[in-house]
């Protein structure tokens, strides 16, 4: 998974303070297990915060098996 963007100067108002601000562009790199929902991936942003959900395949996530005496 690759993830790109870009970091942009903000207008401000008021009074003029010194800071570091961070701009330019940026890049973010995952390997992800091959089980996973390809198709079934989403992302989502609210309040400047990325959120990427990846779900995983069906045959990949546990299951329970009861086991019976006989």
């Amino acid at each position: 998974m690759s993830i790109t963007g870009e970091y942009k100067e903000r207008e401000r108002e008021g009074a003029l303070r010194r800071t570091t601000r961070r701009t330019g562009r940026f890049e973010y790199r995952a390997l992800l297990p091959f089980d996973v929902k390809a198709e079934a991936v989403t992302a989502t942003m609210a309040d400047r915060v990325l959120t990427v959900t990846v779900p995983k395949a069906e045959a990949s996530k546990p299951r329970h098996i009861e086991i019976t005496s006989g």
